[in-house]
């Protein structure tokens, strides 16, 4: 008997002499790169800049009133005010205070005074 032409295998490759078409080749190094670093780490590091619109938190007026309890509230300010009060009548005191503090407070003081105070 002789032998089939095709074998059993659904896909036959001719084995050749010659390379794969798509050869691994070792990547060139980067120009200008520094040796020694760890791949992925920056070398400088750079400024983190938010975009803004100028403004920032000079002061601070918390007040807080639990059920059935005594209300409190906490004035804060950049310039070094941090008072407390607790009680109605001190936390209403506070609170006006607080506002009278945002037109006399140093840091934000439209007179050149008042900025070279601060």
């Amino acid at each position: 008997m002789t032998a089939p032409a095709n074998p059993a295998i659904k896909s036959v490759t001719a084995t050749t002499d010659h390379p794969p078409v798509a050869e691994l080749r070792s990547v060139p190094p980067a120009v200008g790169g520094s040796k020694g670093v760890a791949v992925g780490v920056p070398t400088a590091v750079l400024t983190d800049r938010q975009i803004g619109d100028g403004r920032h938190v000079t002061g601070w007026l918390t007040i807080r009133v639990p059920r059935k309890g005594t209300p409190t509230a906490t004035s804060w300010c950049a310039c070094g005010r941090d008072l407390f009060a607790s009680g109605h009548a001190k936390v209403l005191a506070l609170t006006e205070d607080h506002t009278a503090h945002r037109d006399a407070c140093p840091l934000r003081s439209t007179t050149s005074e008042g900025r070279a105070a601060a």
